[in-house]
């Protein structure tokens, strides 16, 4: 799957500004960024349900509008709904139908399906009388019931409880083994950071950055290291691999500490005379480094695509 300069005008409004990517089979690509950064428009041009302006999209090696293709794609929305009076078995079964399922396989892609989500007890029961979480589940046995080569998700765990989300995780991880592409939009970047081979970070409509999460937040860190005492000649030391942060009478806190060199700044407080008590790097975050990316200018963010 690939975009190059995909672009999508609104009238007046850019909702994508030459948007470009890719996502190799297999992976588990994490798609994210603020609201109105472009994420579901993008979505909607690779499922071919909107046009795109100008520039290319690539699914499986044919247009969005392939039709052929999209029997390949599954696809769970944020919002769906189905209704009230079918059975969990009769929805899947309408969907087997669309996707054009073979006859003789759609009882057992059915229970496979509702198997996979947790739900084959629940096979028989009207969907309108599920939970949220249920019906959460439902839309996943959806998107996989005709064992998509590509599975695109927009919020797949944002109804579910932590029981919900394990098991979510362990869906999307028995995809990847089977050597499915799936496509994740989420905000929950605990759950990204999780199960994500890569991560693209749009914002205005492009992207800003693009990894694996070793390279987006494997950069400098912040580390606490314990003094039995702390002096001016100390902190003036540790300053020499970061910026210190907090200085008191047992601690001093440096960030922007390059990998690699925390060993380093120990060396130097030793050397000036320090007792180390205690040396704790603090890993940053997904959510830390998001926020980081969206807060740079413009003209910092060439060092990230």
């Amino acid at each position: 799957m690939y975009t190059n300069a995909l672009t999508k005008f609104y009238g007046p409004v850019t909702a994508l500004a030459g948007l470009t990517m890719s996502v190799p089979h297999g992976e588990i690509f994490g798609f994210l960024g603020p609201n109105g950064a472009g994420k579901t428009t993008a979505v909607k041009l690779l499922l071919g349900l909107a046009r795109a302006t100008s520039g290319v999209a690539r699914v499986l090696g044919a247009s969005p509008d392939n039709l052929d293709m999209r029997r390949r794609i599954g696809y769970l929305p944020e919002l769906f709904r189905y209704q009230d009076w079918l059975s969990a078995r009769e929805v899947l079964a309408l969907h087997c139908a669309l996707a054009g399922v073979a006859r003789a396989r759609r009882r057992d892609a059915i229970g496979d399906s509702l198997a996979l989500v947790g739900l084959a007890a629940r096979s028989g029961d009207r969907v309108g009388s599920f939970s949220k979480g249920m019906q959460q589940r439902l839309g996943l046995a959806v998107a996989l019931v005709a064992e998509p080569e590509v599975v695109f998700l927009d919020e797949p765990t944002s109804a579910l409880d932590p029981v919900g989300r394990h098991d979510v995780r362990e869906v999307l991880r028995s995809l990847k083994a089977r050597g499915a592409t799936v496509f994740l939009n989420s905000h929950m970047l605990s759950e990204v950071e999780q199960v994500c081979d890569r991560v693209a970070v749009v914002d205005r409509g492009r992207v800003v950055a693009l990894g694996t999460l070793a390279e987006l937040i494997g950069g400098p860190k912040r580390v606490r290291i314990g003094l039995e005492s702390v002096t001016a000649g100390f902190v003036a030391a540790a300053a020499r691999f970061g910026d210190v942060e907090q200085a008191d009478g047992s601690s001093i806190v440096v960030s922007g500490v390059v990998a690699g060199k925390i060993p380093d700044a120990v060396a130097a407080l030793i050397a000036a005379g320090a007792r180390i008590i205690s040396v704790a790097p603090e890993s940053q975050t997904l959510e830390d480094r998001f926020l980081s990316i969206l807060r740079k200018p413009d003209d910092a963010d060439s060092d990230l695509r």
